[in-house]
């Protein structure tokens, strides 16, 4: 099984939570989208352990099962797809997360999240 972790997916599993440690445990290949990475960076550029938190990513980044995914031409169209679908529902949801979910339709993968704004996008099944 191909699963999607959201950036709360993986702050958990660093936690130790039970639900993203269930996620980690039991994928085939993981794939942290590049938004992801982003945000993760850009909060370990923010706080006061950068330097651990930053070795804690590349350690997990370099185990063969995970993969960094990034965007194409194909996911542009999804992401307006996506867009469109929101905005008519009027159910908007974060740039950031429209992404991921762009990645996970054009790739056909579960999302590893507890974030609720994905629940407006029924298409995108979710890791339970």
């Amino acid at each position: 099984m191909r699963v999607a972790l959201d950036t709360n997916c993986y702050v958990g599993f660093c936690r130790g939570e039970e639900y993203p440690m269930k996620v980690m445990q039991t994928a085939h290949e993981l794939l942290l989208p590049f938004v992801v990475l982003g945000e993760l960076r850009a909060g370990f550029a923010c706080g006061n352990r950068t330097a651990q938190n930053a070795n804690t990513l590349t350690r997990f980044l370099n185990k063969p099962r995970v993969k960094v995914l990034y965007p194409d031409d194909g996911t542009t169209h999804h992401y307006a797809n996506l867009f469109k679908q929101l905005r008519q529902q009027g159910t908007p949801i974060p740039t950031n997360d429209l992404w991921i979910a762009a990645l996970c339709v054009q790739h056909g993968l579960l999302l590893a999240t507890s974030d609720g704004h994905f629940d407006h996008l029924p298409q995108i099944p979710r890791y339970h």
